[in-house]
């Protein structure tokens, strides 16, 4: 993949598999589209339970290719203990500058586990950052239009919906590309919270009920510090139920 690759969509990660959890659909959907999507993974995984980091490389490089993403690149912040320092900061910096996204999915800040919560303020830090002109870092400045936030564990008030019904099996497919990670009835290693048969089907289960609130097959929800401006509010709405 081309290292100097630019994209218009730019989801980032504490873990291999977090974007495919929390919006794996709408960048398979963007994909589809037209946009240029990219992934960044802040972490090798190498604190997990299952699998190790070579496993889950090339497993993260299979769902990628299945998501259309151009490229997915990694960080070595650490596991377990994600680092927030200004190295760490400057390494994010330098891949949103190389990158240049216009659009930045990262982890929302309020999750069960410490590296998503970390990941989420490292990536908003690092948006706004890139963009001033007085830091120098060999690259052109360059800062996002938006950083909007993906739920993970918990489920938060979603401030708009993407429709994802069409996708929903090539977001499920990319998930399962992490064998070592999800259900699979042959594996020797331990269970963990994510290795359950159950777990996969809460993934379906939550993207099912977010679109219920939009009248869709599936969505996924975000949240976004500024709420997106409708040019046409009445085409927003439409194929709502009008019956009550």
């Amino acid at each position: 993949m081309n290292e100097r690759e630019t994209v218009e969509i730019l989801a980032v990660g504490a873990h291999p598999d977090d974007v495919e959890l929390g919006c794996g659909g709408t960048l398979a959907l963007l994909s589809r589209r037209g946009r240029s999507v990219g992934i960044l993974d802040l972490t090798r995984g190498e604190a997990g339970t299952r699998g190790t980091p070579q496993t889950r490389a090339a497993e993260a490089a299979e769902s990628a290719r299945i998501l259309g993403a151009l490229f997915r690149d990694g960080l070595d912040l650490g596991d377990g203990n994600l680092r927030t320092d200004r190295c760490a900061e400057l390494e994010v910096i330098d891949v949103i500058r190389r990158r240049r996204p216009r659009l930045v999915f990262a982890p929302l800040a309020v999750d069960r586990h410490p590296d998503h919560v970390r990941a989420s303020r490292l990536v908003t830090d690092a948006a706004f950052y890139a963009g001033l002109r007085t830091l120098e870092t060999g690259r052109a400045p360059h800062r996002p239009q938006q950083v909007v936030y993906y739920p993970s564990t918990f489920l938060a008030e979603p401030t708009f919906l993407v429709d994802v019904t069409e996708v929903l099996q090539v977001k499920l497919a990319a998930i399962r590309a992490f064998k070592s990670q999800f259900f699979d009835p042959a594996s020797m290693e331990p269970a963990t919270f994510i290795s359950s048969p159950e777990f996969l089907e809460g993934v379906t289960a939550r993207a099912r009920a977010f679109g219920r609130l939009a009248n869709a097959g599936a969505a996924e929800g975000f949240v976004s510090p500024r709420p997106p401006l409708l040019a046409d509010p009445l085409a927003a709405f439409d194929g709502f139920e009008t019956g009550y």
